[in-house]
């Protein structure tokens, strides 16, 4: 059961992740989160380093869409200024929003990444769909919200249970 919520690769941040060896694997797409994932929780707009991270992926040929659990407000704020489609209110890891996406990006799963922060939300969601998934490490888990917070309490029983049986790095801070 818990192996769903696995991911394809482990990362501490998006700078960590090898463009050119998704871009080998066929990538053409990315879905990723946004609080925590691609700046922290309680930051209204894209850190400099960010937006240099994204001209670095479009100039790669990366199609990108943000999907988050958020509101419209939040994730308009943040998206609009750089020019990034989005669907807000995603109500991950349901199927619909990662279709959404897979539309918006006009790519089938299996050329297409999920990145973020949480395995109950961005991995599980990813994987149910047939999509490679990286997990990045949280940028300020103390700005999280009360259902994120709960979910990191089950993510904990989970991580317990995969390295128990030999399938989560020892070493990894989670």
């Amino acid at each position: 059961m818990f192996t769903r919520l696995l991911p394809n690769t482990i990362v501490n941040t998006v700078y960590d992740i090898d463009l050119h060896k998704l871009k080998e694997k066929g990538i053409r797409g990315i879905i990723t989160d946004l609080d925590n994932t691609l700046v922290g929780a309680r930051d209204p707009i894209a850190t400099p380093e960010l937006v240099a991270w994204l001209d670095v992926v479009r100039d790669l040929g990366f199609r990108v869409v943000i999907v988050s659990n958020n509101n419209q407000t939040r994730v308009s704020k943040f998206c609009d200024p750089i020019n990034i489609p989005f669907i807000h209110a995603a109500r991950k890891p349901a199927n619909r929003s990662f279709r959404r996406a897979l539309e918006v990006l006009e790519l089938k799963a299996e050329s297409t990444v999920v990145i973020g922060d949480q395995m109950l939300t961005d991995v599980l969601g990813g994987r149910r769909m047939g999509l490679h998934t990286i997990l990045v490490t949280p940028i300020a888990p103390k700005d999280e919200g009360i259902m994120t917070r709960v979910n990191r309490q089950i993510e904990k029983i989970a991580l317990s249970r995969l390295r128990k049986k030999g399938l989560w790095p020892e070493e990894d801070k989670k």
